[in-house]
Formats: C-alpha cells, sequence, structure tokens
C-alpha cells in the first residue's frame, strides 16, 4: 500500500468507528417483528372468523403470516378428513378428529370466533418465541369472555412467522392444548388411523 493510500485509510478509520456505533434503527426488534406478524395474523383472523382449517380466500390472506410447516400440516390434516371420510361413507358421522367446528387460531365453542384481540407480551426464546394474545368476544352491557392463547413464532428464511397456537388456560398461561397436537390426533399424517371415536 502506498503512503497516500495508507494516509487516506487512516483517515477514514475515526468515521468507519463512528458509523459502526450508530444504532440500527431502520429493522424493528426481534420482538417486534414477532408481534407485529401475530397482529397481523389475528387482525385477518378476527375479521374472517373461518372455522376448521382455513381454504381459499382465507388461506390466501393467512398464509403470508403461517410457516410452511404449519401450512403442510394444516394439508395433511385436510388429507387425514378426505381418508376418514373415505373410509366412512355415512354421512351422518362426524370426523372423530377435531377442529372442523374450531377456530384454529383462538379455539373451540365459543372461543372459535373472537370479536377482538390484544398482544399482551412477548416472550423471546433461543428459536422462537411466545406472543401472548388476549381474546375477546361480547359487547357492553354483557361482560365480555376473555381467554389467552400463545402464537409460536419462529424465524424462516429471515422472517418472523405463525408455527404453532398454544390455547391457555386463564391468564396463568398453563398449556390446555397445541394446535399441531389436535391436528395430529387420529391421524398419522395424511392417513386417518382409526384411533378416536365417532361423535354424532
Amino acid at each position: 500500500m502506498n503512503r497516500p493510500s495508507l494516509i487516506c485509510l487512516l483517515w477514514l478509520m475515526p468515521v468507519i468507528m463512528r458509523a459502526q456505533d450508530i444504532p440500527q434503527r431502520a429493522q424493528p426488534s426481534v420482538t417486534k417483528q414477532s408481534e407485529n406478524v401475530v397482529s397481523g395474523l389475528y387482525t385477518q383472523f378476527v375479521a374472517r372468523h373461518p372455522l376448521g382449517i382455513p381454504y381459499g380466500a382465507d388461506m390466501k390472506a393467512f398464509a403470508p403470516y403461517l410457516s410452511l410447516a404449519l401450512r403442510h400440516r394444516f394439508d395433511l390434516y385436510n388429507a387425514c378428513l378426505i381418508d376418514w371420510r373415505r373410509r366412512t361413507p355415512d354421512p351422518s358421522l362426524k370426523p372423530p378428529v377435531g377442529l372442523i367446528e374450531n377456530g384454529v387460531f383462538s379455539g373451540a365453542n365459543e372461543e372459535a370466533e373472537p370479536e377482538a384481540f390484544h398482544i399482551v407480551k412477548t416472550e423471546p426464546g433461543k428459536d422462537s418465541s411466545l406472543v401472548y394474545v388476549q381474546l375477546t368476544v361480547g359487547d357492553p352491557p354483557n361482560k365480555p369472555l376473555v381467554w389467552y392463547v400463545a402464537a409460536v413464532v419462529v424465524n424462516e428464511k429471515g422472517r418472523p412467522v405463525v408455527n404453532d397456537v398454544l390455547y391457555l388456560s386463564g391468564e396463568n398461561g398453563e398449556v390446555e392444548s397445541q394446535l399441531s397436537k389436535d391436528m395430529s390426533s387420529g391421524c398419522d399424517g395424511a392417513r386417518w388411523n382409526g384411533e378416536g371415536r365417532h361423535p354424532r
């Protein structure tokens, strides 16, 4: 390196060092990114209220917020239901595998169609974050029903996506059930494994 180049480099070093000390404000924190993706998902969910595994226009709206792995589990679950129907031609029987009448991102029964959501907190982890969501249904003067879920957010191809949902019991955060486990109950991948009862 010649002397003028060396002098130029030495002159630029303090500028380069100061530039490295400037905080990166353009990129939101991992926590904020996780909350943003969960907020986007639940905004769509509250507006659409799909029951069961989303498909068609609903799936198109949800897909940007979901991991490829979760979308694949949805496909396997649907294939399992088709396999069960093929083996069980009696149209009066409901499939023994659940979720058909559930809100997959919120819960079963009266929890299937929340009217509002609120991000409560985020717990970052090594491989995933838990974003806790408060869901409500009911308008004044009636006391609203309030319950909680936790969206499991993972990094996929450099961006956060929802990979699972934990259905919680009360504010204490105890896991009552889990979307991925509920989808595999009674199924062996795309095939119905014969387990479970036939509700009428």
